[in-house]
């Protein structure tokens, strides 16, 4: 399958962003971010959302990520955005000059969770992979576009039928920095049927 740039849609289109043929740059704007309701207790639904809509229930998304992070929760990733309440994402957020956090938020009917582990600072660059089994998603990175990780599997309550899927980036603090987007792949679903125990 093609990855067509053609069918990208914006939710809040960022004031800086240059989409070419083999590439997409996002300079991010201070205070925009996506998270709602857990632990934290404030709701925040303002990051450029960059998607295209598909019916399609089995399928595979891959992109490159390259970012200029250096201030706290700096990220940008892969996102599937359905509304304000029912979306998930994958990042990695900057945290200090030590570490920072690769992971993956999910939210469902209005509450994210946040599943994270910690990584060096000097990751500059990420792959990210979202698969999509019906309702059901794996997320999955890769430091080199060839062997990809599991991050997470789980399951999107309103992710069934037409969905949109694509890229974010954002800095909730007080900051700015570019992510720059590449190697965009819509192919056959690679996340495998399980092939142990049978469905109850």
């Amino acid at each position: 399958m093609k990855f067509d740039k053609s069918r990208l849609k914006w939710t809040r289109e960022p004031a800086d962003c240059v989409v070419s043929a083999g590439k997409i740059e996002i300079t991010t704007k201070p205070h925009t971010d996506l998270w709602q309701r857990t632990y934290y207790h404030f709701r925040n639904d303002n990051a450029p959302v960059l998607q295209m809509e598909t019916e399609e229930a089995y399928f595979s998304f891959t992109v490159k990520t390259e970012f200029e992070s250096r201030h706290r929760f700096d990220q940008c990733g892969i996102v599937m955005y359905l509304d304000s309440e029912n979306w998930l994402k994958a990042s990695i957020e900057y945290e200090n000059e030590s570490f920072q956090h690769l992971g993956s938020v999910v939210t469902n009917q209005g509450y994210s969770d946040w599943a994270t582990t910690e990584i060096s600072a000097s990751v500059k660059s990420m792959w990210y992979r979202l698969s999509r089994r019906e309702d059901d998603y794996c997320i999955e990175c890769s430091e080199d576009g060839a062997v990809f990780k599991q991050m997470r599997i789980c399951h999107m309550w309103k992710g069934g039928g037409r969905i949109s899927f694509g890229i974010y980036a954002c800095s909730p603090e007080e900051s700015s920095f570019k992510a720059v987007f590449t190697n965009m792949e819509l192919t056959e679903c690679r996340w495998a049927a399980h092939d142990g125990q049978q469905p109850d």
